[in-house]
């Protein structure tokens, strides 16, 4: 296992207080094989006299400053400077568990093509940590002890960003990094599952998530729900809608509206329901809000669910058992 030379791409943008940290973590790894690239985004703080204070340090770390702008061009340039045969990434402010190329390594192994390794994941903060968070982690460990990640792809990003490994020809396979769009580990996460990639199964926590004010995806307009529900949907639109089937959208929410926005610009037809008595009857966008169980009168169905609340989302699943429909098949969840 030893000979399997793992790439770690990363890259840092103003992290310089939990650096070290991080790259200490690298650097301790019971499976020594590595090569860190790791690519400054134009930091403002320490963060780059760091990486080169490291890369002084281990041979086995190499830095490079952004030619482009942002994550994604980061990541290319990291891409681009590796050489190994196992690819994965690092966030610059969370730590890895000593074990963790260790056991993505052994599990890619095992597999083969066609893989990709993935461990459990833990929120830390120095801060209490919000409820959404907790129920993220636990939703998100619960699909990877089960190696079912994707059954659950259009409620959230299934593949953790920073927890994952897989063979350099399957990462060529799913376009790596060349598509441009954000958020960036959503849509690999997407590019893996429409390329029949397959998660192992892991029940170690692997890597150690780090929260804060200012972490990225809490601060970049990339990481807004908008630009989460867009690639939901064109994703969906393009993998699994299936234009002989009458497409319902369930919920008026701020997500189904968004989603409602994005059917309607793209001329793509469809029933809207929900609960809400206050809007049942009314127009939303010149469409019609129908009671929920009107769905029994519309023949041929295929659902998107965008109800979060998830004693209601229970409720649909049963509701949808009791028609005989399957999920990823006849209704998806996308939130």
């Amino acid at each position: 296992m030893e000979n399997h030379l793992v790439s770690i791409i990363m890259p840092v943008k103003n992290t310089a207080l939990f650096l070290e940290q991080c790259l200490d973590s690298i650097l301790n790894q019971s499976y020594q094989h590595w090569e860190l690239i790791a690519v400054d985004d134009g930091s403002k703080d320490d963060s780059l006299n760091i990486l080169k204070t490291y890369s002084k340090k281990d041979k086995r770390v190499t830095v490079f400053s952004n030619t482009g702008k942002g994550i994604i061009e980061a990541l290319r340039l990291a891409y681009a400077n590796s050489s190994g045969g196992f690819i994965t990434r690092m966030d610059s402010d969370d730590i890895m568990t000593v074990d963790k190329l260790e056991v993505l390594t052994s599990n890619l192994v095992k597999n083969g093509l066609g893989n990709i390794a993935l461990g459990l994941v833990k929120y830390f903060s120095e801060n209490e940590l919000g409820e959404g968070f907790k129920k993220y982690e636990s939703w998100l460990n619960t699909l990877t002890v089960k190696g079912n990640n994707f059954s659950g792809i259009y409620k959230e990003c299934v593949i953790p960003s920073p927890c994952w490994m897989v063979y350099r020809e399957d990462f060529e396979k799913c376009s790596a990094l060349r598509p441009n769009r954000y958020p960036e580990d959503y849509d690999l996460t997407f590019r893996f599952y429409i390329n029949g990639l397959k998660p192992i199964a892991c029940t170690k926590v692997l890597h150690h998530w780090r929260d804060y004010t200012t972490r990225t995806s809490r601060t970049d307009e990339n990481y807004a729900d908008n630009t989460f529900i867009s690639i939901k949907a064109d994703y969906f639109i393009s993998q699994e809608y299936d234009k002989e089937k009458n497409l319902v959208v369930w919920g008026a929410g701020r997500k189904g509206k968004a989603l409602a926005q994005i059917l309607i610009h793209q001329a793509i037809d469809f029933y809207w329901i929900c609960d809400n008595p206050k809007k049942i009857g009314k127009h939303i966008y010149g469409k019609e809000m129908l009671a929920f169980n009107e769905l029994e009168n519309i023949d041929n169905t295929q659902s998107i669910v965008t109800v979060a609340n998830t004693k209601a989302q229970e409720g649909i699943k049963t509701y949808f058992n009791q028609l005989n429909q399957q999920a990823m098949k006849d209704y998806f969840f996308f939130c």
